[in-house]
């Protein structure tokens, strides 16, 4: 599966996700800055299948039944690694069952 890690991610978390996936970063393709309805179909027009972000607001700012790839939002204390690295294994078991433009949170509301 390719994979797109939204700005908002540490880049510590790539590895994590590989060998299984393709993970880019947003600032690794030089897509920062780039608002999420645009993202989201920039990523799709480049084959990536899902888009890991910690934006709570996308779910509110798109619709959510039609999305041009999948959207992972992940739930945690903050955006750093040392709060997000426990979500990984959830993300991965996730990442083998998502179907496609689907939305899915992972992790608990702080």
């Amino acid at each position: 599966m390719k994979v797109l890690l939204d700005e908002n991610l540490p880049h510590e978390l790539r590895p994590l996700l590989m060998p299984m996936h393709d993970v880019f970063t947003v600032s690794y393709l030089g897509w920062n800055g780039i608002e999420n309805g645009k993202l989201l179909s920039l990523a799709a027009a480049n084959g990536f299948d899902a888009i890991i972000t910690t934006d709570r607001g996308m779910e509110y700012e798109q619709n959510t039944s039609a999305l041009p790839c999948s959207v992972i939002v992940l739930l945690a204390r903050s955006n750093r690694a040392d709060d997000l690295r426990p979500l990984i294994p959830q993300v991965l078991a996730l990442l083998s069952t998502l179907s496609p433009r689907s939305f899915a949170k992972v992790g608990s509301q702080p």
